[in-house]
């Protein structure tokens, strides 16, 4: 997992590359969920608040709704685990973000937000 990560209490992440942020869920809920079978996710140019429903994701034993972390417009989505759910499965599968966006969430979005080593602390 990246160093400059922010987690939420619910299991999401979201990174800063290149001027957008990658979100998704952590190794953590991966490994919870047990055997992804199926990932919806949004349409470019959606935009959503901080912790808004954006995204579900099924696996053998549930279906889980995945909540955005700051606010932010959709510019992209992950097209590869929509068609292929399983690669979240694969530990060697490093690309595993569900979706890129673009934000202006102020400090008052992230101040909820734990880094990465606090949130494996937090979990244990």
């Amino acid at each position: 997992m990246e160093e400059n990560m922010l987690c939420t209490k619910t299991h999401e992440y979201v990174v800063e590359k290149d001027g957008k942020y990658e979100v998704g869920i952590t190794d953590y809920a991966i490994e919870q969920l047990g055997d992804i079978v199926f990932v919806e996710l949004p349409d470019v140019d959606s935009e959503f608040s901080k912790n808004e429903v954006f995204a579900t994701i099924e696996s053998v034993k549930a279906a889980s709704e995945i909540y955005m972390p700051i606010s932010g417009k959709v510019v992209e989505i992950n097209e590869e685990i929509v068609n292929s759910p399983e690669l979240l499965n694969d530990e060697s599968y490093a690309d595993k973000w569900f979706v890129k966006i673009e934000s202006n969430a102020d400090q008052v979005e992230f101040a909820d937000l734990m880094e990465y080593s606090d949130y494996k602390e937090e979990i244990e």
